[in-house]
């Protein structure tokens, strides 16, 4: 069976949250609004985002999201870009090679040394288009998506 790689993005805080919504939060390394990450679609990983799904919107990225999200929002431990020299220690080429051992689920964003396992997004530009405090199925925002995902990720770059 191929796994898909998920991109999740943490989009209303904890407050109100139970402790068990707030360390799910944190094993999937969403600490904060507006943080995104790479998953796989293992079940383990499913589970965790229904139970935070009232915060949290993830579905299927493409190639291409990975790609600018690494470029442009992707950060060395010490807070710095992705460089040259970081890839090389890291066993890759370039950036493209990378995003597409991340899009296969070859590797995994956190087992990656010295990169940050999140990437620190803006807030949407011209802001949400529906409701947070509703699921995306009932006409809000938060919840599975899909493709629609790499829409907003985009807006959030």
């Amino acid at each position: 069976m191929e796994r898909k790689c998920l991109l999740a993005i943490r989009i209303r805080s904890a407050i109100d949250a139970t402790k068990e919504v707030k360390d799910t939060l944190e094993m999937l390394r969403l600490g904060r609004t507006n943080y995104a990450t790479l998953l796989d679609d293992r079940p383990s990983y499913l589970g965790m985002l229904r139970r935070v799904k009232d915060r949290v919107t993830w579905g299927e990225v493409s190639y291409e999201t990975i790609l600018r999200l690494l470029k442009e929002r992707g950060e060395t431990v010490g807070g710095r870009k992705i460089d040259e020299e970081t890839l090389k220690q890291l066993g890759y080429e370039s950036l493209e090679e990378l995003a597409r051992a991340l899009y296969n689920c070859e590797v995994e964003l956190t087992k990656l040394k010295g990169i940050k396992p999140f990437f620190r997004l803006h807030p949407p530009k011209k802001g949400f288009k529906k409701k947070i405090k509703r699921p995306y199925g009932a006409g809000g925002e938060t919840g599975y998506r899909g493709e629609e995902i790499n829409k907003l990720a985009l807006r959030m770059i």
